[in-house]
């Protein structure tokens, strides 16, 4: 098969290679995908460049998420079946060396999702890491009906989707942005109030909206950066879900006042999370995506050969969605 490796960290047109590998073959539990999207989220990014760990395996397909058909089932696969359309997350991920910049992929059966017909295989690449990300934010502790919910970064891929995620599940949902352009996309998403956390006064904006209660649940983008903010805003018995600390990645925990509010802090990295919860979601973000038409944010699309200008394009960090690689091209 075609695929792209690294077998060295560093910048993406210095360690990816384009070339021929082995075609992988469905083991035990597992299916074999013929991939025609891949999904770069910037996790997969920072693998790559070493900002997150040294190498793991002496070889390296990049990317987690994909979509695609089943074409080979493994002995003891019942859910899934050949000919299946698919989308799956942590393709490279939890001792697995192999992602989704090939032309196959084969992995454990629990990581693969059926994808509706009318939902394309570059947006179906676009679900893994962000859509399941989001839900677990959100419903990790059970619904948000009638909650009011803030979603920092609410035009990003796991804000968008948590936005949308959010507003199908009941909740007033409170996004905040950095321009116009990612204003519009967060009110496309369905939020109930759009602030510009630049120009506008992110506290007094969010208490107004909760007549001064606060909101009951963060999905947070940036925790050490947003920390001092976030915390004028919450309310008592309140949740913050994080799932990154970009501005911040070593923040002082302001553990006094979180605990005066009594605000739980939810901490999370997909990969980690207990199989129940990631089934529950897989579940209902099957549920959400029969249910009506949803937005999937497709920031751009390279072809397999171009996968380190794909890598650049999500480095340059302005893309509004997920790129996508096409591997079947």
């Amino acid at each position: 098969m075609k695929a792209v490796w690294y077998e060295r960290t560093g910048a993406a047109p210095d360690v990816l290679t384009f070339g021929e590998m082995a075609t992988p073959v469905a083991g035990p539990g597992e299916v074999r995908v013929r991939l025609e999207a891949s999904g770069i989220n910037p996790a997969d990014v920072g693998r790559r460049a070493g900002s997150y760990r040294a190498m793991e395996f002496p070889r390296v397909i990049p990317d987690s998420d994909g979509a695609g058909i089943v074409d080979q089932v493994g002995d003891g696969v019942t859910r899934l079946k050949v000919g299946q359309r698919v989308w799956l997350f942590n393709g490279q991920r939890n001792g697995r060396a192999f992602g989704t910049a090939a032309e196959y992929i084969a992995l454990a059966e629990h990581l693969v999702t059926p994808l509706p017909d009318s939902v394309s295989f570059a947006a179906g690449a676009t679900l893994g890491i962000p859509g399941m990300t989001a839900w677990c934010c959100l419903f990790g502790d059970g619904p948000v009906a009638g909650q009011t919910v803030l979603v920092t970064g609410g035009a990003g891929a796991v804000g968008h989707y948590a936005v949308q995620l959010a507003k199908w599940g009941g909740a007033r949902v409170i996004a905040t942005v950095s321009s116009a352009l990612k204003a519009e996309q967060a009110r496309l998403a369905g939020a109930d109030l759009v602030i510009d956390y630049k120009t506008e006064d992110v506290v007094a904006k969010a208490m107004a909206f909760t007549d001064g209660r606060g909101v009951d649940r963060v999905v947070d983008v940036d925790f050490g950066g947003n920390i001092a903010t976030t915390l004028k805003l919450m309310a008592v018995n309140s949740t913050i879900a994080v799932y990154a600390t970009q501005g911040n990645r070593n923040p002082v925990v302001p553990m006094r006042e979180l605990m005066e509010k009594c605000i739980a802090l939810r901490a999370l990295v997909l990969f980690a999370l207990p199989q129940p919860l990631l089934a529950a979601a897989q579940a209902d973000i099957s549920k959400w995506l029969a249910a009506g038409k949803r937005i999937h944010n497709v920031a751009a699309q390279f072809a397999l050969s171009d996968t380190a200008q794909a890598h650049l394009a999500v480095e340059k960090g302005d893309k509004l969605g997920t790129v996508i690689v096409d591997c079947a091209r």
